[in-house]
């Protein structure tokens, strides 16, 4: 059991902002085990970014887990060649040439047709009527299940993230996450047969075409729907939100002193859509009196790494010019590193954001309701309302 010094949560203030409390942790007991979530916290970057290639002892295998448990052992519950042989069968579909030949043109066409929508309503909420669909469109494409609505796809996508983060174990989110991955499972099965008859890039197709088992077809589709469609959705809206809200850095933008990259790679050091994973401890380990034993729970806290201010000067600040924004891990930092980094970062800083704001004039954060910003496993904005000149 671990020895880590303890740190009670309000579990229900850590997840309306998990900050005050990450920055505590960090300052006092940076290795800290919190009963609330019967786990142990890393949360200095610098020690996540090494711990987390030890995978003989931080492992990613987690056969009781709630990601395993309710959506099977994908690839990222996997260690060693059990991992890398489905990570490498996958890549054809999330490669930067596949991102770039492929899919970019996708999120173009999706986005411009999200943007037509909308584009003469003058006032909406951008996270349900731009960044929700034009996640969910372009993640129906590289998966394959161009049968789903886009509401289908952010709601199976909810309810699993949801479900994995049901630490406090609540049987109704659980209910919940199982029906989103009867859902998937139902859309498998009606695309099977067309990527049969016309195999295409599609993560679907090509799992299919490497013979991997149904199970692990499906484990590892809803493991792209749950992080592939909120990072991104919550990417969209909350760089959007940050730009609104820091004048300065969108025209550093504009005037080409910063790019839309920029942007995108600050907001999710800044914010971390992907807060948070959880390993389990496969061998003893010890370091400065704390002792952590073969099945002890640890999340490495990538939202209090990317804050470090040991790594991070003023890390509470947005600042799309700060020297070191890449040096976040955001996506990672080990042998599971987002495999739809490059996905996202095309799907946002190349299409989403400079199409929006190249659409709709004199965007702008609209008086009514305030956005609302909530999670701590995964963080996002709960709603974006604005305005333009329609």
């Amino acid at each position: 059991m671990s020895t880590a010094p303890a740190y009670d949560i309000d579990p229900t203030a850590f997840w309306e902002d998990p900050y005050p409390d990450l920055a505590r942790i960090q300052a006092e007991a940076p290795v800290a085990f919190v009963p609330q979530l019967r786990a142990t916290l890393f949360t200095r970057r610098d020690d996540i970014f090494t711990l987390e290639k030890q995978i003989a002892i931080f492992s990613s295998r987690q056969p009781d887990g709630l990601m395993t448990r309710l959506m099977g052992e994908n690839m990222m519950r996997k260690d060693g060649d059990d991992h890398m042989r489905e990570r490498k069968a996958v890549f054809p579909t999330v490669s930067p040439r596949t991102v770039r030949d492929v899919w970019t043109a996708r999120f173009r066409a999706a986005t411009e047709a999200v943007l037509d929508g909308i584009a003469a309503r003058g006032e909406v909420d951008l996270v349900r009527d731009f960044a929700m669909p034009v996640s969910a469109e372009g993640l129906k494409a590289i998966t394959g299940l161009e049968s789903m609505t886009a509401e289908e796809m952010d709601a199976t996508s909810q309810a699993m993230i949801d479900g994995c983060s049901n630490y406090a174990g609540d049987p109704q989110v659980e209910a919940r996450c199982h029906w989103g991955t009867a859902l998937i499972d139902a859309h498998i099965a009606q695309m099977r047969p067309l990527k049969a008859e016309a195999p295409d890039s599609s993560m679907l197709s090509v799992m299919m075409r490497a013979e991997f088992d149904a199970a692990t077809i499906s484990a590892n589709i809803k493991l792209a729907i749950s992080g592939g469609q909120n990072e991104p959705r919550d990417a969209i809206a909350g760089t959007i939100w940050a730009l609104l809200t820091h004048p300065d850095a969108l025209a550093a933008v504009r005037n080409g002193t910063a790019s839309w990259h920029d942007a995108f790679a600050e907001y999710v050091r800044w914010t971390s859509p992907i807060g948070m994973s959880p390993r389990r401890i496969a061998q003893p380990w010890e370091r400065d009196g704390i002792r952590l034993d073969p099945d002890d729970v640890i999340f490495f806290m990538f939202g209090a790494a990317n804050r470090d201010p040991a790594h991070f000067e003023r890390p509470e600040r947005y600042d799309i010019q700060r020297a070191n924004t890449s040096d976040h891990i955001g996506f990672g930092a080990g042998p599971h590193f987002c495999a739809g980094a490059w996905a996202s970062k095309a799907m946002v800083a190349d299409v989403a954001l400079p199409m929006i704001f190249a659409r709709l004039p004199d965007l702008r954060l609209a008086d009514a309701d305030q956005p609302r910003m909530r999670g701590w496993a995964f963080r996002g904005l709960q709603n974006l309302p604005v305005v333009w000149r329609a």
